[in-house]
């Protein structure tokens, strides 16, 4: 089979996985960045969920979906950039525009919250993207396990902050990892660097724990302080 027709097979092929309004709904359901369980799309497919696990196995076949196991549960998200691009190229298509699920997250719990000992919700997802963008954190090359290393000028900046580099790295746990936040479905920043970032926060008192939940309460002085040393905004 020559180049052009092995192209125009595999072509045919992610066509018709697309094809199914289930497995549409699921992938347009995908499109918003965030990753979902199998039961969460199967009621936006409105199938079964044995149904939407099938259908799900298709689509990760075709290269349009990936997974991430996390404990017990298995998250889904589209593949790549490129399949997002299609989609909203075939959305042009159709004419048609496609709404976003809304999170039923409670709101302060959404905002900024402990997730074991670091920062999770909206905060702790804009952070780690932050020193993402900051080129603080980054893949290792040849590992695809959700480690992070961490640059030198990132190790400076943190421990300007007072974040313990060395202390943290020594510790029995991961350094840095990618830990996929429960109402935001992106990840923010887990293990010992993520743990200590909180504790300098709470030290800080940039965050406020809420005595009766995991809700953490962004003061004055730490919306001034994260805009001014990450730039972010909270």
């Amino acid at each position: 089979m020559d180049v052009n027709a092995r192209a125009e097979t595999a072509a045919a092929a992610i066509a018709g996985a697309i094809a199914d309004p289930a497995r549409s709904r699921i992938l347009y359901a995908l499109m918003d960045g965030a990753a979902r369980t199998s039961t969460e799309l199967s009621m936006v497919a409105d199938v079964s969920p044995s149904t939407a696990s099938a259908h799900l196995a298709r689509l990760k076949a075709a290269r349009l979906v990936k997974v991430l196991p996390q404990g017990k549960h298995r998250y889904y998200s589209l593949a790549s950039v490129d399949v997002a691009r299609l989609l909203e190229g075939l959305t042009v298509v159709a004419g048609g525009v496609r709404g976003r699920l809304v999170p039923t997250t409670p709101r302060r719990l959404r905002a900024a919250r402990t997730c074991y000992d670091h920062l999770a919700g909206e905060v702790g997802v804009l952070l780690h993207d932050r020193l993402m963008a900051l080129g603080y954190l980054r893949h290792p090359l040849g590992l695809d396990d959700g480690a992070y290393a961490l640059s030198l000028h990132g190790a400076e900046a943190l421990e300007d902050l007072g974040v313990d580099i060395a202390a943290t790295r020594a510790l029995r746990r991961r350094f840095a990892y990618g830990c996929l936040d429960w109402s935001e479905r992106r990840p923010h920043l887990g293990g010992g660097l993520g743990a200590a970032i909180l504790k300098t926060a709470l030290r800080r008192k940039w965050v406020i724990q809420d005595p009766e939940s995991r809700a953490l309460r962004v003061t004055s002085r730490g919306r001034s302080e994260l805009s001014a040393r990450f730039g972010l905004k909270a």
